[in-house]
Parts: C-alpha cells; structure tokens; sequence
C-alpha cells in the first residue's frame, strides 16, 4: 500500500523531542526520514528507561518513542562525514533540523545557503527561540519552553502557594512538533506551485506563545491575568470545583456550567433518577441567579451523588444524558482503553531481535490508507546502505 508520504525523502539531523518527533510523523506515513547520527548515537539514544536495563543506545524507550519507522546513518564529524551528509542533503525533499544558530555554524549548516543550492529543497529549521532575535542561542527544556511562552503560569491547583505544575509528555516539545509539522506540509504545497523550496523557521517559543488558550485574549482585550485552577481552565477568577471523588475512588471531571440551562436540566433528571436531587428540580432553581446563590449546596448533593456511584456507572450514564464528563486515568490504565482497542490504536511491532513492543498507533487515519510505526533503527543500520563508502 502507497502511504501519503510516500516517495518523500526527509534528512533529520535533530536531537530534541521537537524535531525527531516531527521526524516520526513524516516517517510512520511513508516518508524515507534518514536520521543523521553521530559516532555513538544521538543524545535521545542515552536517555532512559531502558528495555530489560539494557543501558545501551538501542534498548532506550526515550529514543524508541521519538524515532520509529527511520533510518540510522552514522556520520563522523569531519570531512568525510561532512561530504557524505552533504550528498545526503542534495538528494532530500526536506532537510529537518533543531539546532541553534550557533550549532548550525558549528555543524557547518546555513540554511539559507543550502536552500539557495538546491532550490526544491525544504529546510525546517525546529529550534529552541528560532533563527533570529536576541535569544536565538539560548538553551531551552520542555520545562524552560513551557515557561517562557508563559503557558505554564495557567497550570497548577487552586493553592497559588504552590508554583506552577509542568504538564507531562512534553508538551512544550509537542507543540513545536506539530507547528514544524504543518509549516512543513505548507511549505511542500508551495513547491507544488512553484517549483522551488524554502527555510522554514519554526521557533518553539513562539508555538507555546500562541498555544495559550484563554491567557491571550484575556490579556489583550479586558487586559485581566487568568489565574490556574485545579483540573480546570485558568480564568481571571475562580470558577468552581470539576473533580469530583466516585464510590470506587476513582476521581471523574465534570464542569458545571451553571449558565447552561441544558446541562442543568439533564444533570438534575440524572441526580432525580438516582434519587438524590432533592430540592434541585425546584422551578426556583431554573434561575440562574438562584443556582449560583445556592452553589454550596448545589455542590454539597454533588457531591454525594458521585460518592454514592462507581467511576464506570457514572461515565457512561453521564454520557447517555449529554454531560462532558470522564474518569482521570492514570497513563496504563488507557493501555486498556475499550475504545482504542476498538479503534487499534496501539499497535505491535516486531523489534530488531525478534520480540515484540507495544506503540501508539497513527494520530491521524486517511480513507485512503494510512500506516503505523516500524520498529525503530539500530544505530548506524543503514549507513553502508544509504551512504556506502567509495
């Protein structure tokens, strides 16, 4: 089957979850995506944990998640090495790459010259603050990023005497990932029209600046400062309670939006059937200005109505009367999730020596087919056969 990207070749010289990542999504669909190694691997590849503590650069589940369905060239840093990846580069449809401008020049990279070389090439530039700007060499982490771009302040709990929480998987690195990822599409649409590439410079500053929700409206219009919540939106003042505890101790959210007159009515024939809405199916209470009066104790019989019921009961039956809400899971339990199993969402790979791994599947499907991940590279696997010496 011809995937979408197929016939696309990509040469990945990236060394962050930003870029591999990106790197991943054009390989999984089809993409030829050579990774450009050093002598000894990548960083990514010394980065734990380790399948069955095998602490070597093929058995790191860090780098595993970020590289499936390449190839692993390993280049030297010197003349010969730089030759090679050059021809590399000249046969490339996309030339991806995450370091600073200082360690483009280090690495002898100008982007610019190399698309004025080769003019259908496109070179996606992945990188901490982008390739210009006084911070264009600083250093950067998911958490700096995440920081910086001011995303952070909105995450956290109610009690502002604890900072600000990160956010797992990083998020920072995923959000520069998919911003590279659709400049990158955009930028092979207009060589379709033109015949000619271009550098595209994706800075993840800039991709968490814009990712801010509510933070940037707040600020550019009413000029109001979102404060974080537990589990819920930051707002500029506090909204109430979403996490509720069910009898099985499982935790659901659910937002009551107390202004949504569907929600409540569906909410209180739900409690009612349970028998315990009490006073809430009062016609007093289809006034707004009651409900949020009376919110306490709204919130007391919510309260006890999630108590009174398991997590499973309470979602799917929240579910049947029309109300957002769902359990919080904890990161295996969605390994077991009904509905990817339904979907195959994760998917087996057979590994280099023969044993199989479990992976997330494509994040996206096409009609028209769409592939999953290929077990990752071992180090310098395809080197003689990309870049044969002689």
């Amino acid at each position: 089957m011809e995937l979408i990207f197929s016939g696309l070749r990509v040469v990945e010289i990236a060394d962050d979850p930003a870029g591999e990542y990106t790197g991943k999504l054009f390989a999984d669909q089809g993409a030829t995506v050579i990774k450009i190694e050093p002598e000894g691997g990548g960083p990514s590849r010394h980065i734990g944990p380790w399948v069955d503590g095998n602490e070597d650069p093929d058995h790191s589940l860090n780098f595993w998640t970020y590289n499936t369905s390449k190839q692993s060239v390993v280049l030297a840093d010197d003349e010969d090495g730089r030759s090679r990846r050059a021809e590399l580069i000249a046969s490339a449809d996309v030339l991806l790459t995450t370091g600073r401008p200082v360690d483009l020049d280090r690495a002898g990279l100008d982007l610019d010259k190399l698309c004025a070389r080769h003019e259908r090439l496109i070179a996606l530039s992945v990188s901490p603050f982008g390739l210009t700007g006084p911070w264009a060499n600083y250093l950067t982490s998911d958490l700096v990023g995440l920081a910086a771009g001011g995303l952070l302040n909105s995450c956290g709990y109610d009690d502002h005497t604890i900072p600000p929480i990160r956010p797992g998987g990083n998020q920072g690195y995923m959000t520069a990932a998919s911003f590279a990822f659709c400049g990158a599409l955009m930028a092979l649409i207009e060589r379709q029209n033109t015949g000619r590439g271009q550098l595209v410079d994706v800075s993840m500053h800039e991709s968490i600046a814009v990712t801010g929700e509510l933070a940037n409206p707040y600020w550019f219009y009413p000029k109001a400062i979102v404060q974080r919540q537990t589990c819920r939106h930051a707002q500029p003042t506090m909204t109430q309670p979403a996490l509720f505890q069910c009898g099985d101790g499982v935790w659901v959210y659910f937002a009551l939006i107390l202004a949504d007159q569907f929600a409540w009515k569906a909410l209180t024939s739900w409690m009612d059937e349970v028998g315990v809405a009490a006073d809430l199916v009062d016609e007093t209470y289809l006034s707004l200005a009651h409900r949020q009066e009376n919110f306490p104790h709204i919130q007391g019989l919510l309260e006890a109505f999630f108590l009174i019921q398991d997590s499973d009961t309470v979602y799917r039956d929240g579910q049947r009367w029309g109300l957002p809400i769902g359990p919080l899971r904890a990161p295996e339990e969605v390994l077991r999730d009904e509905h990817l199993a339904a979907r195959g969402f994760f998917v087996p790979v057979e590994m280099a020596d023969g044993s199989v791994a479990t992976f997330p599947g494509a994040p996206y499907r096409f009609s028209g087919g769409y592939g999953n991940p290929e077990r990752p590279p071992l180090l310098g696997e395809h080197t003689e056969e990309v870049v044969p010496n002689g």
